[in-house]
């Protein structure tokens, strides 16, 4: 069943399902398999293949749980075979949860304290609808210590019968979905006379299968913060009418005539509406809020993790020397410069903010800097005084060639308090630690944020209400496909990078970097089998994605896998090429007989292929392709901008509702979903920018008092 549920939802073959599988559960990580395995899978992609993990491990969890059902069950000596094949044909948890409820250990409920008192017979009678005489009277025959009245035990039968409907799963299921479908979720306000943010949330209702995520998760943080009360709203009069004709027996024989039983019909009526009012209606109404949240956290999950891995690619400021500016008031500003290659050549701190006001000596301070380091790019962070940093960096470079940036230092002070910086620069304070990763940032996006908790990079939206273990599961996969897509110098690489390629762990990935401190730099990759704990299946996971300058043999600068240096070789040997020739002009490997080279070589069509590409351009950095950040020489504020204005800004964040892009002015402003393409439907931003992206902005409004910037992509 699990082979033909992944086949059905992913658009799989039967082949690939069984292969992807095999492959998986012998060891293979999502990024070996993507690259390395592409001839077994049908090149199945990244994406693709996580997503097929996650619901590989999502049903075998689900046919284990279905196995314990039918065990319990059937140790109850309830279970038959139409139940079993329910059981079995159970596609979700939910429906297994249905199923499974009636058989349950229930806590102490009204119905269970009736059970105890002798009343589940009267119940049955009742329900049979078959008794000729006043149910009162029926029900004085179970009048005893501790039932004292028959209306008493009608009551507590009443209780049973209201729970055998609540338990009954079709029920349940159709409930739900007519639930779901014609039911509203409203707001009311606690507080009308409160201003806040959710305003908008004061007096809201809006159909069920209609509400965006990112408006649940906005109402989901109303409600938990005491603004609002939020409720599923439906016609319970439809759903107590279809229990009402599935429940009551009719009588008759005649078909279009309905006869119900006169003396139990009332009690089982009443029964029907506690049901639905006390147990089914909150039960549905928790269900589908769940439902919702669940479904509006993947979502604002699968956007977060679209703009990580579009932040995690964005392109390296490469050959630059930098000085990183972490801004700040009362404390100083910190500043570090770094070189080419990320080493940080001096630190110093400055005063040339509020209160202190030191700005002439501040100036001279960082001139002297530039001047002695060779400076070309000075990197503000974008915190607290950074408005006040830009207007004297703006001053300090003027009438040269330096250049500046405003730098999101989302998560550098997190970065800066970690054990991991504490390792990195044992000697610095947190402050320079700040600085450093300001400049790096700018200098290598992937090196430096690899090092900070995905979640405090700023690139979601309410990622704190959100599932923190499956946030962190998909960030975390994200941040593994970008490093091994982009690979990692095995010489250079830190211990957070290398902790991030495929297969190495936090454990080897240390011992690598001891390996490396006490034994020079590794010159050839087989060397990688001699580190610590590094066995043979560690080393076919990793070895094709870990890259060394200026080798003893020339594919280990490659994402060749060693398991092909055979095939290339061979194929370098037939076209009177050698491994010397790679990335040269000289070599000419277009037009090539694939299915022929593929047969004589041994070697699958779509590996031969990621050889000859690499090949060609060996080493290459796929960031190369992505904008280059937009570096600045003067100042420009948001009392600067008017409106028609055209502007060129970078996109910073996107969420469902639009994207935020920077336009220099320390405000983000926002592009509204309908301002991103000109007659044409959007279904989300992503589908149009991605976050690095250099865009041309037109200024529709500026919103002084609330700091607000309303931009256009039309223009």
């Amino acid at each position: 069943m699990i082979v033909k549920t992944l086949e059905k939802e992913l658009n799989l073959a039967d082949w690939q399902v069984r292969k992807v599988i095999k492959l998986i559960d012998d060891g293979n990580t999502i990024p070996f398999i993507a690259r390395y395995r592409k001839d077994v899978t049908g090149s199945l992609n990244d994406e693709t293949l996580r997503k097929f993990d996650e619901r590989l491990r999502y049903l075998r969890n689900l046919e284990e749980k279905k196995e314990k059902v039918i065990k319990r069950i059937e140790e109850l000596g309830k279970l038959d075979d139409g139940l079993k094949k329910q059981i079995m044909d159970a596609t979700t948890l939910v429906e297994l949860e249905d199923l499974y409820r009636p058989y349950k250990s229930k806590k102490q409920t009204r119905a269970t304290k009736a059970k105890q008192k002798g009343l589940e017979p009267l119940a049955d009678i009742i329900l049979a609808q078959d008794i000729n005489e006043s149910v009162k009277k029926v029900a004085s025959k179970y009048v005893n210590e501790e039932v004292k009245t028959p209306e008493e035990a009608i009551e507590g039968a009443k209780d049973i019968i209201a729970e055998v409907v609540s338990d009954n799963s079709g029920f349940r299921g159709k409930i739900r979905k007519n639930t779901f479908f014609t039911g509203q979720i409203t707001t009311k306000a606690k507080d009308t006379e409160q201003s806040t943010e959710y305003e908008v949330y004061y007096s809201y209702s809006e159909d069920i299968k209609r509400i965006p995520p990112h408006r649940i998760l906005a109402i989901n943080r109303a409600e938990k913060e005491g603004v609002i009360r939020a409720k599923v709203e439906c016609d319970s009069d439809d759903a107590v009418s279809y229990l009402k004709r599935h429940m009551l027996k009719n009588k008759s024989r005649i078909p279009e005539k309905i006869e119900y039983n006169p003396h139990t019909t009332p009690v089982i009526v009443e029964a029907i509406e506690d049901s639905y009012k006390r147990l089914i209606a909150p039960a549905v109404e928790r269900e589908i809020r769940n439902y919702l949240t669940q479904k509006a956290e993947e979502k604002s999950i699968e956007v977060f993790a679209k703009n990580l891995n579009q932040l995690l690619m964005e392109s390296p400021l490469v050959g630059k020397t930098i000085l990183g500016w972490d801004p700040a008031f009362r404390t100083g500003c910190k500043l570090a410069i770094i070189d080419e290659t990320g080493k940080v050549l001096d630190t110093a701190l400055i005063y040339p903010t509020e209160p202190q006001n030191k700005v002439s000596q501040s100036i001279k301070t960082v001139r002297e800097l530039i001047d002695r380091y060779d400076i070309n790019v000075i990197a503000i962070g974008n915190g607290t005084a950074s408005r006040e940093s830009e207007e004297i960096v703006a001053k300090i470079i003027k009438g040269t060639n330096v250049e500046y940036i405003i730098v999101n230092e989302a998560g550098a002070s997190v970065y800066s308090a970690s054990k991991l910086a504490d390792e990195e620069f044992p000697d610095f304070t947190e402050g320079e630690r700040s600085a450093v990763s300001i400049a790096r940032r700018l200098q290598d996006p992937l090196a430096e944020l690899v090092k900070i908790d995905p979640k405090s990079i700023g690139v979601g939206q309410y990622q704190h209400d959100m599932n923190q273990k499956q946030l962190s599961e998909s960030l975390d996969g994200v941040v593994e496909k970008v490093v091994n897509e982009v690979g990692v110098d095995l010489n250079t690489a830190s211990y957070s990078l290398l902790n991030h390629v495929s297969g190495i762990g936090k454990t080897t990935a240390k011992n690598i970097i001891e390996y490396r401190d006490e034994n020079g730099s590794f010159t050839n990759r087989r060397e990688l089998l001699n580190v610590k704990k590094l066995g043979k299946k560690t080393f076919e996971q990793c070895a094709g994605f870990v890259k060394i300058d200026n080798p003893d043999y020339p594919l280990d600068n490659t994402t060749i896998h060693p398991e092909s240096y055979a095939a290339t070789d061979k194929l370098l040997k037939k076209l009177n090429y050698t491994v010397n020739d790679i990335g040269s002009n000289r070599l000419k490997l277009d037009n090539l007989d694939l299915e022929g080279l593929s047969g004589e070589l041994d070697v699958g069509v779509e590996t031969l292929k990621d050889i000859i590409s690499e090949l060609k351009k060996p080493g290459r950095d796929p960031r190369e392709d992505m904008p280059k950040p937009i570096l600045r020489k003067n100042v420009l504020s948001i009392e600067d901008l008017e409106e028609g204005m055209i502007m060129q800004g970078t996109v910073r964040n996107i969420v469902d509702f639009g994207a935020f892009v920077d336009i220099g002015v320390h405000q983000d402003g926002l592009v509204h979903i309908s301002q991103l393409v000109e007659n044409r439907y959007v279904k989300h931003p992503l589908d149009i920018v991605s976050v690095g992206e250099i865009v041309d902005v037109k200024v529709l409004d500026v919103d002084l008092s609330r700091n607000r910037i309303q931009l256009s992509m039309i223009i």
